[in-house]
């Protein structure tokens, strides 16, 4: 196997503890592909700094792969399974993985702008490092997901369930979580942390006393509380 999780003990404040993958990938051969195929099956590749922009690779199944410095512009992914895969430094814009899974991934230092995840599965999965703008996870469902030290900007998890998600040392900005549901979701690892939408949906998260003064003026606005000096 590629990896064995770690952790799930007891997390702080009462909140249950994040599973994280280790990716340990088996010797790789390099992909020497001229493009993705849909549905197409990758077991112990290696793409390196490859070009997957605008690419079709609906459906496909990645497993034990690295993918190193490829740009994944426009790439179309949707419903493609990622499995004990090691994703580092991709750059893209428009990236397509609408209805996907992700199982024991780390995705490290990405660049990614509107990257589409509605409705996708992440799984034993850790964000370490980069940015990510606009990304879009609503309807998704997260366990056992960690976000360390990393750019969120508009993150949007509207209608997402996020079970034993765990936000360390990065910053989350414009978040909007309506219609979310959180469990053993622990938030105070995140500076800043501005929410948007959907204050009223964190019941089963954890935030810490400064982050509940921050946002304590969108409180009051949502629940139409008058707050004069």
């Amino acid at each position: 196997m590629a990896r064995r999780a770690t952790g799930g003990g007891p997390g702080r404040a009462g909140t249950k503890g994040v599973r994280r993958p280790e990716v340990r990938l088996p010797a790789l051969e390099p992909w020497r592909g001229d493009g993705l195929e849909a549905d197409g099956d990758y077991d112990g590749l290696e793409f390196l700094r490859t070009d997957l922009s605008g690419q079709d690779g609906v459906g496909a199944r990645f497993m034990d792969c690295a993918l190193t410095g490829c740009l994944v512009d426009g790439t179309a992914l949707g419903r493609a399974r990622v499995l004990d895969s090691a994703l580092t430094g991709l750059r893209g814009v428009g990236t397509h993985l609408a209805e996907s899974t992700f199982r024991d991934v780390e995705v490290v230092d990405a660049r990614l702008g509107g990257t589409q995840l509605h409705g996708a599965v992440l799984e034993r999965v850790v964000v370490r490092g980069g940015k990510l703008d606009c990304l879009n996870l609503r309807e998704a469902r997260l366990t056992d997901v960690v976000f360390e030290s990393c750019v969120l900007v508009e993150p949007d998890f509207a209608g997402a369930r996020l079970t034993r998600v765990e936000f360390v040392d990065c910053a989350v900005r414009e978040a909007d979580f309506g219609g979310a549901t959180l469990t053993d979701v622990d938030l105070r690892g995140a500076a800043p942390l501005e929410i948007v939408r959907g204050l009223d949906r964190l019941s089963g998260a954890v935030i810490s006393t400064g982050q509940l003064l921050d946002l304590a003026p969108v409180l009051a606005a949502e629940l139409g509380i008058r707050v004069e000096g």
